[in-house]
């Protein structure tokens, strides 16, 4: 274990240093291709930032206007017959979209059912083995030109469905 935490407090100097020494022994201008790279990031941040800034504001307005909660009423029904618990239908519908957001879904069931319970261990599983499709699509998509998703979506949504299974069943055993 000891090895383990040295090992992390040096990873990050010795990949600087790599980076740096590789770049100097190759003759590279490291601090202009550094400067070329931030500026490069800055315009991948300024291509990025609308998605972002519309994806946070849909999750406020879902969540403050009630809609979410109506919609999880709505759903709760189906996911019983799918044996998905009633607690994890807003986790699965806003996990969809934001993960900071499905992170607080996330707390507020451990803090009521308890991070060892059936449905926090599936709450849990749920959350690592799933991705907030609509974020990654509208992020990486919009930041490189993509306008047509094609098999994507359906794609990432029937991933997102075996993660859905894969926790509620490994929760169970």
């Amino acid at each position: 274990m000891s090895f383990l935490l040295f090992l992390s407090g040096i990873i990050v100097p010795l990949a600087l240093f790599y980076i740096i020494g590789f770049g100097l022994l190759s003759g590279r201008p490291v601090f202009d291709d550094f400067l070329q790279g931030a500026a490069e990031g800055m315009k991948t941040v300024g291509k990025v930032l609308p998605a972002l800034i519309g994806l946070m504001t849909a999750v406020g307005v879902l969540r403050a206007s009630g809609f979410l909660d109506f919609l999880c009423g709505v759903l709760t029904a189906p996911a019983a017959l799918l044996c998905i618990p009633p607690p994890l239908v807003p986790l699965i519908l806003v996990r969809l979209i934001s993960n900071s957001a499905a992170t607080g879904i996330l707390l507020d069931i451990f803090r009521e059912y308890g991070t060892d319970s059936f449905v926090g261990m599936a709450a849990s599983i749920l959350m690592s083995c799933t991705e907030t499709v609509f974020y990654c699509i509208s992020l990486y998509f919009g930041s490189a030109g993509i306008t047509k998703t094609r098999y994507t979506l359906p794609g990432a949504l029937a991933a997102t469905a075996a993660g859905i299974a894969a926790s509620i069943f490994l929760a169970s055993l």
